[in-house]
Parts: structure tokens; sequence; C-alpha cells
């Protein structure tokens, strides 16, 4: 049985193009921070421990959204998210495909509580357990390697330094 033309050119489309590249242009690399502020971490002697530069999520819009469907992230960036009353908080990791530090922090810029390590695409519920206003999400890991713990304090600076 001879080939005929149809399959031999569908057989050389598929043989040659098996090897190439997709192009950049459609490979999905996902949203990406981009930070206006900054925050600074402070031990409990009152001495600065780490800083990063962070975007804000203030609108619910922005809240809702927040570090979804972002793939990279660099050590020293984040997201603070800013509510306009201090309540009991509670985040969740859907469409997050990055590990995060979230830290909730009170009105007078206490850390009221710490969830370490959180689990990409998770749905489970990571809650304040205090009253909060802010939260900030970094890189899993950033707590321990900056010996951030609750009750220490933190600085929003409304401009980057």
């Amino acid at each position: 049985m001879k080939p005929n033309t149809t399959t031999l050119l569908l057989l050389m489309t598929l043989f040659f193009g098996c090897d190439r590249k997709v192009p950049e242009a459609t490979v999905h690399t996902g949203r990406q921070v981009v930070p206006t502020h900054a925050v600074t971490f402070f031990s409990d002697d009152g001495i600065e421990s780490a800083s990063i530069r962070v975007q804000v999520a203030q609108t619910e819009a922005e809240r809702n959204l927040g570090l979804m469907d972002v793939r990279q992230l660099a050590q020293d960036h984040g997201m603070i998210f800013l509510f306009d009353e201090q309540v009991p908080l509670s985040f969740w990791m859907a469409n997050t495909p990055l590990p995060l530090d979230m830290i909730f922090v009170d009105e007078s810029w206490r850390i009221v509580r710490i969830h370490a390590d959180t689990q990409p695409f998770s749905h489970q519920s990571y809650a304040s357990d205090f009253p909060a206003r802010y939260v900030v999400e970094v890189h899993a890991g950033f707590c321990r390697r900056h010996d951030i713990r609750e009750g220490q304090t933190i600085r929003f600076h409304d401009i980057l330094p």
C-alpha cells in the first residue's frame, strides 16, 4: 500500500513540528507583582529585621485577586492587603501557585498571627484568630529566615524608600 500525499504531509508536519519550541508569547507566565510601597519588619527590641517591597491590595477587587496566578515573585517582594476596619480575617490559597507566609497585623501594626508555608491551590482557611486590619503575604520561609514572630511590629511606607 502506497501512502498518499496528504498522509505524507501530515507525517512530515508531525515529525518536524514536534521539535519546535512554543513561541514565548504563548507561554503563560502568570500575573506580575508591581511593588509601589515598602514594609519594614522589626524585632522584639525595635531593630529592623527585614524590609520588602509590596504591591498594595486596597479595593475589594484587588484583595479578592491577591496573589492568584502569580507564578514568580522576587524574594524581597510581596503584597499588603489593607482593610477599612479591624475584624477577624480569613484567607485561602485557591488559584495561588506559590507557597506563602501570611502575616496578619492589627491596626497598631502588631503581628497577631502568622501562617507559615501555606499550601498552594488549597481551599483551607487561614484565619487571623484575632482582629486584624492588614495582611502581608511573602514567600514561604520568609518569617523563619528573618526571625519574624507574632507580637513583633511592622511599618508600612506610603512610598518606596
